[in-house]
């Protein structure tokens, strides 16, 4: 059965429209709550990280393979490769290794409030603030 086209156009319009939907971005996932939640996810992150040094490292050894196979072979043939550029050494990242980091002490704890006797003047006085600091001007 043949549909109007009427019909087709409507339909496809409202693909059109609607297919950008479907290609929305999604909200970010709501930040960990627990401390061992957030601990797991900075781990993931150095993972991440650390596995994308190793990928590097991996291209840069094949690369330099590749650079040192093209020469030989065209030294073989008699061609002439103009001198290798100075790049820097491939560097292997090493193992795996996550250290949490060190817990910030709250301010309260770390010292840096005011001091714990009461007040027993106002913190300004009568002095001008050039009695109190004063500037040598030559």
């Amino acid at each position: 059965m043949k549909q109007p086209t009427f019909a087709r156009v409507t339909s496809l319009l409202a693909l059109a429209f609607a297919a950008p939907l479907a290609f929305a971005k999604l909200p970010p996932p709501a930040a960990p709550a627990t401390p061992e939640a957030k601990l797991k996810a900075q781990e993931a992150a150095a993972r991440t990280a650390w596995t994308a040094k190793v990928e590097a490292w991996q291209l840069c050894k094949s690369q330099d393979k590749a650079a040192a196979n093209a020469r030989a072979n065209a030294a073989a043939a008699g061609k002439q490769f103009p001198p290798a550029p100075a790049l820097p050494a491939c560097t292997d990242p090493g193992a795996f290794a996550f250290a949490p980091p060190a817990e910030a002490k709250p301010i309260e704890a770390a010292g840096a409030h005011s001091p714990p006797q009461t007040a027993s003047s106002p913190p300004s006085g009568t002095q001008p603030a050039s009695v109190t600091n004063p500037t040598n001007k030559q």
